[in-house]
């Protein structure tokens, strides 16, 4: 029971790091590196398996001792993995001009695989090591991975990132003084305590850990730019499970988006507030009195409140409370602010006064709410709806973001939106202007098929208008009437702004003020409103901007192949790391998780010669097998967690209830196997996936307006079953395996785990082409491959002899 127990330790202690690397790379480089760290993960887990086959004999004889040591070596590799990326930082940017970024790349991969090496090792020791017991030591290292993933969600909020990290190391030290006491022979007293002690001293530590473990930011991050500001001090920060929200004052911090070229004054001193180090938003000092209408007014977002006056707002994660402070000065009698984040409310909140005690107004009314989840779960209707800009500028060159989810801005969330509209009411987008256009023209599609399909006409039912930064589009009920669109243009020229689109706006009103070589942003808008023509004008636009659904919500994926010459002509030659498609960076690691996997399943072959032509043709579908279930099960879990990233509301949240429902259910279901036979187990989980595919979907539609704890108990109940089938057919494998071939063992565990590094790229990758019910349902495919070949491999009764 001891090594179980140890390995329970283990691999709690592993996947909170690999959860907590998530956040970390999230706030120290960007979101998107967060999803490689999954591949990374399982790569040092299959190459544990690799050189597990390779030392059969290593492995034999110091069985007890190596696990101890790979306790003790996971507890070093943690934090030792997290302060090589401190000290050797990456720079994704430069890695077009720089070689040796390349290295430092190679580096931290090296480096942060180990830790999962260490994890994997001892797990394919265990099973090798304790074959009659494969069933429970799976459970073991399931159950401890599940409890892992609410340690890593919960520690970053209780004791940073960085605390986060040392529990981490401090459960596996945990680790070794079981599996020193379980192993007898190797037990000393002295050391035992040595090793308590030293885990005791790292949780004490994370509680205030040293300065040298703090977080290093990318030199690109808004909050590393704002920093190098002379004057700039950082005078708020914390963490909770999801995010970093700093605050920090500079006199250098100025921020007016949307404002016009004839604005006489300027924005009054501001705050600089960031969540996870970047898209900065301004917190605007108010003067007690006076407002904040002077500068305000002057602003593209100034419009809607022009239009309807006095009217009920809804305003969707404010930030730092610009788009409100706009809807107060302007006029708004009540705004609903919709703000995801309890940590930027408290930032707001903690500048009191200063700030005009903005979220205190007795005007406000404060939702701690997803905005999704409120618009579903509110049966108000407001004058205007406005979805605030959050975001920063970002070229078109940079691809790096085309594999982040945003699910406000997809066909479902617009639709949504439109709903919650007064009869009257307004819907309120703004986004950055790019050259060519690209993100404005998709926010603008999306206005278009949400009124269409709420049976509006968006010839009429559409405005545009912009300034030298940004595009602000408002959608309505009904055509815009011709009072309507003379306060417009009234608005438009007192504050130099361009007409881009409307029911009366023809060729020569646009292009006036901000003039671009060509009305760009005219023609794209007018070619989307006619309904007849629009799937050609897609097809022939130089970027992908249809809108994005809730299966695909890649607002910032905008590749054609088309564009693929371009990509490799400017590679090396432009500052922006990915050459303007993250999409290739995802190929080149997939090919490189390809190469990896085919080394770790080959490798044995020709250093062992293991297998004459005899042999091949039950070893090989039997490896198959086994890379199978590690591609399945991949390909389930991903889209998964991407998909439920709606319905609770952020990454992490996703991951870990997923991650946790997931695991915690496969290791009972680990624990029944010997019940089950994995053909039976493989064929009930193709149905339960097919179901999946079809249910899902409908499921978060309907439920998505219950709170949060609810949704919660909803993913654990509706999830459970499937973990439960996803844990069978492994360890009813391995029980196979162990009986006909005990030296083939660790060789399934690495192809396990090879197959799975490269469903954890392939996975984000089919996500942008095709969706996720997509990749769902080539899981499901390859769990119909896993259930053939155990029907035609292990299909003999004598290798079922418990049944």
């Amino acid at each position: 029971m001891g090594i179980e127990i140890g390995l329970f330790l283990l691999s709690a202690a592993t996947l909170a790091f690999e959860i907590v690397l998530t956040r970390i790379f999230s706030v120290a480089q960007f979101y998107h590196f967060g999803f490689m760290i999954v591949s990374l993960a399982l790569l040092g887990s299959g190459a544990s398996g690799t050189f597990a086959t390779l030392t059969p004999h290593l492995m034999q004889r110091a069985r007890p001792r190596l696990l101890h040591k790979l306790g003790l070596g996971l507890a070093v590799a943690i934090v030792g993995a997290y302060l090589i990326t401190l000290y050797a930082p990456f720079d994704s940017f430069r890695i077009a001009h720089d070689w040796r970024q390349g290295f430092v790349l190679i580096l931290h991969y090296t480096a942060l695989a180990v830790p999962f090496f260490c994890g994997g090792l001892a797990m394919a020791l265990c099973l090798s090591w304790r074959p009659e017991r494969i069933g429970r030591i799976y459970a073991a290292n399931l159950f401890g991975s599940a409890v892992g993933c609410v340690i890593g969600v919960a520690a970053p909020a209780i004791v940073g990132a960085a605390g986060a990290v040392l529990v981490g190391s401090a459960l596996a030290v945990l680790a070794t003084c079981v599996f020193r006491i379980a192993a007898r022979d190797g037990w000393r007293a002295v050391g035992t305590l040595a090793e308590v002690l030293i885990g005791v001293a790292l949780v004490v530590l994370a509680g205030k850990p040293p300065s040298l473990l703090d977080l290093r930011l990318s030199p690109y991050k808004s909050l590393s730019y704002v920093l190098l500001y002379p004057d700039a001090r950082l005078v708020y920060q914390r963490w909770n499970s999801f995010s970093r929200v700093d605050v920090i004052a500079s006199g250098s911090i100025r921020s007016l988006p949307g404002s016009g070229f004839v604005c006489r004054d300027g924005p009054p001193p501001q705050l600089g507030l960031t969540v996870d180090g970047d898209d900065l938003s301004p917190i605007t000092h108010v003067e007690p009195g006076i407002g904040a209408q002077s500068f305000t007014d002057c602003m593209l977002t100034a419009l809607p409140y022009r239009l309807r006056p006095g009217g009920r707002a809804l305003v969707l994660e404010p930030r730092g409370g610009i788009a409100v402070l706009t809807a107060l000065s302007e006029g708004a009698r009540h705004v609903t602010a919709v703000e995801p984040n309890p940590l930027v409310v408290d930032a707001v909140r903690s500048q009191g006064d200063w700030a005009g005690a903005l979220y205190d107004d007795s005007r406000i009314v404060v939702v701690i709410e997803d905005p999704r989840a409120y618009v579903r779960s509110t049966s108000d209707r407001f004058d205007v709806v406005h979805l605030a800009l959050t975001a920063s500028q970002r070229p078109i060159t940079s691809g790096a973001y085309s594999i982040q989810e945003d699910y406000r801005y997809t066909l479902e969330a617009f639709s949504d939106y439109v709903a919650r509209l007064d009869d009257d009411g307004l819907l309120v987008i703004s986004r950055w202007l790019q050259t060519p256009p690209s993100e404005s023209v998709r926010a603008f599609a999306l206005a278009v098929e949400a009124l269409e399909q709420a049976g509006g006409d968006p010839r009429t039912d559409l405005v545009a208008l912009r300034s030298y930064q940004q595009v602000l589009i408002l959608a309505r009920h009904g055509a815009f009437t011709a009072g309507e669109m003379t306060t417009i243009r009234a608005f438009a020229e007192q504050r130099a702004f361009d007409l881009v689109y409307g029911p009366d706006v023809h060729i020569a009103d646009v292009n006036r003020y901000n003039v671009l070589p060509s009305p760009d942003y005219h023609t794209a808008f007018t070619g989307l409103v006619d309904a007849h023509s629009r799937d050609a004008w897609y097809r022939s636009y130089a970027f992908d901007v249809r809108p994005p659904t809730d299966d695909r919500p890649f607002f910032g994926h905008f590749f054609r192949w088309r564009q693929a010459s371009e990509v490799l002509a400017l590679a090396g030659h432009t500052w922006q790391p990915f050459g303007g498609a993250g999409y290739f960076v995802i190929l080149a690691l997939l090919g490189v998780a390809i190469l990896a996997a085919a080394v770790s399943i080959v490798l044995p072959l020709i250093v062992k010669r293991r297998a004459p032509m005899g042999e091949a043709s039950i070893i090989r579908p039997r490896l198959a097998y086994f890379g199978l279930l590690g591609l399945a099960f991949m390909l389930v879990e991903i889209p998964l967690m991407q998909r439920l990233i709606l319905y609770l509301g952020h990454p992490t949240y996703a991951m870990g209830t997923v991650l946790f429902v997931l695991l915690f259910c496969s290791g009972w279901g680990s624990l029944l196997s010997n019940h089950v036979r994995p053909a039976a187990a493989l064929g009930l989980l193709v149905g339960l996936i097919a179901l999946y595919s079809l249910c899902l979907p409908l499921l978060v539609d309907a439920t998505l307006s219950f709170p949060l704890p609810g949704r919660v108990a909803i993913t654990l109940l509706t999830l459970g079953p499937l973990g439960l089938m996803m844990g069978m057919p492994f360890p009813g494998g391995l029980a196979v395996i162990e009986r006909g071939d005990p030296a083939s063992v660790s060789w399934a565990w690495a192809a396990n785990g090879a197959a799975s590094v490269v469903a954890s790229v392939l996975a984000a990758l089919l996500a942008l082409s095709w969706g996720f019910s997509s990749v769902l349902l080539l899981g499901g495919a390859c769990y119909v491959g896993a259930c053939l070949i155990a029907l035609l491999r292990f299909s003999d009764r004598s290798e079922y002899p418990h049944l």
